[in-house]
C-alpha cells in the first residue's frame, strides 16, 4: 500500500463533537488509514494518512466539505 498525507483545515469553532464524528467518517471510508484532529494543540487541523491509489486527497477533502463548505487543502 502506498501512503499519502493530507492536512485539512476546518473552522475552528467545529464543535469536538462534529471533528470526532469526521474522524470516525473518514477512517470508515476504503483507503483512508488514519484520520485525527489535533484536538487541543489546533483543533481546526485534521491530517489524513491515506492509500493515494484507493482515494484521491481532493476526494477526502469533498467529503469533509459536506460538513464545512469552507474547508481547505494544505499543500504539504
Amino acid at each position: 500500500m502506498n501512503t499519502a498525507d493530507v492536512m485539512i483545515y476546518v473552522n475552528p469553532e467545529l464543535d469536538e463533537t462534529k471533528r470526532v464524528d469526521l474522524e470516525r467518517n473518514l477512517m470508515g471510508r476504503i483507503g483512508v488509514d488514519c484520520a485525527e484532529f489535533e484536538h487541543r494543540a489546533h483543533p481546526h487541523s485534521l491530517m489524513v494518512k491515506y492509500d493515494p491509489d484507493t482515494i484521491r486527497g481532493v476526494d477526502i477533502l469533498q467529503m469533509v466539505r459536506r460538513l464545512d463548505p469552507r474547508a481547505s487543502m494544505v499543500g504539504m
